[in-house]
């Protein structure tokens, strides 16, 4: 399987990555060598992988792209209030500090329905702790050849797209320090979650009003369970994710750690979730992750 990721908000042109003189969180390592080798010949990525004493390598990873984003609605939360203030940027910067030596370098998957800012948050959370980050539904379009998740219903079905969803799955639970996007229906399979479970799961729980509005400002076409309802845009959005709610809602709740919008909003004093910024989202996630590691006792030194 011929897979690629990206680490660039703006193109997934040919993208070259490298980091210099970072430290040991920005550091790209692995330490299942032999199984994740052959992980990274499978998905195109350079592997320079640096021990716990050579943190100060000249670079540590270059990372190539061949995919486009350009019929992309990677998060709705794009075109909401996306602009962080100074204070929340200070906060994430300092939090992902406390947090990232505890993380220990597992990888960390985030959850959710469509539409969630599962891509946006992600970005942002591989930033700040220095991790690479994947889209599961790009790299299981370059597996397939198919340019999106839609053409690949269209074409084969929702059965092919899922069993190509767990490769990728499996792939990259072989790997350590990535940050990933998953599909909204990835929490279906059991198989799944035993892939997820060995990182850190991230349930990002979006106000049903919240997320319809976001899908039906970017429109529909690229939802492949929603584009062929009937209605307008917001209603046949709210509807049918009222339905995958309540088939969905108890898996996503399986997560190690769930980062609910409604009180992010509350705790701020507004109460609307869809003014949040993905900052503040990031801040809790990194909150939250921290208090399932303090919880169950995880931490660590380097890989």
């Amino acid at each position: 399987m011929e897979s690629a990721m990206a680490l660039s908000t703006q193109s997934c042109t040919l993208i070259g990555y490298e980091k210099a003189g970072r430290s040991s969180h920005s550091s790209l390592r692995f330490s299942r060598m032999h199984a994740e080798g052959r992980t990274l010949q499978k998905l195109n990525l350079r592997d320079s992988r640096p021990s716990c004493g050579s943190i100060r390598s000249r670079h540590v990873a270059r990372l190539e792209i061949s995919c486009s984003y350009k019929n992309s609605s990677a998060s709705a939360l794009d075109s909401e209030n996306s602009h962080a203030t100074v204070d929340e940027a200070l906060i994430l910067k300092k939090k992902s500090q406390e947090v990232a030596p505890y993380v220990n370098g597992r990888c960390i998957y985030l959850v959710g329905m469509m539409g969630s800012g599962k891509t946006t948050v992600g970005k942002i959370l591989s930033e700040v702790l220095g991790y690479s980050f994947f889209d599961s539904d790009k790299l299981v379009e370059q597996a397939v050849g198919v340019v999106s998740v839609a053409q690949i219903f269209k074409e084969h079905s929702e059965a092919f797209f899922r069993d190509n969803e767990s490769k990728v799955l499996r792939d990259l639970s072989l790997m350590h320090r990535l940050v990933v996007a998953t599909g909204g229906g990835a929490v279906i399979r059991p198989i799944n979650w035993r892939f997820m479970k060995q990182g850190i799961t991230v349930w990002l729980d979006v106000p049903l009003e919240a997320l319809a509005r976001r899908i039906a400002a970017v429109g529909t076409d690229s939802r492949p369970l929603l584009h062929q309802e009937s209605g307008d845009p917001y209603t046949k959005a709210f509807m049918r994710l009222s339905t995958l709610s309540e088939e969905r809602g108890d898996m996503y709740a399986n997560a190690h750690s769930r980062v609910s919008l409604q009180y992010i909003a509350d705790k701020q004093g507004h109460g609307d979730a869809s003014i949040l910024t993905p900052t503040a989202i990031a801040i809790e996630a990194l909150v939250q992750i921290e208090n399932f590691l303090n919880d169950t006792g995880s931490n660590g030194k380097c890989l």
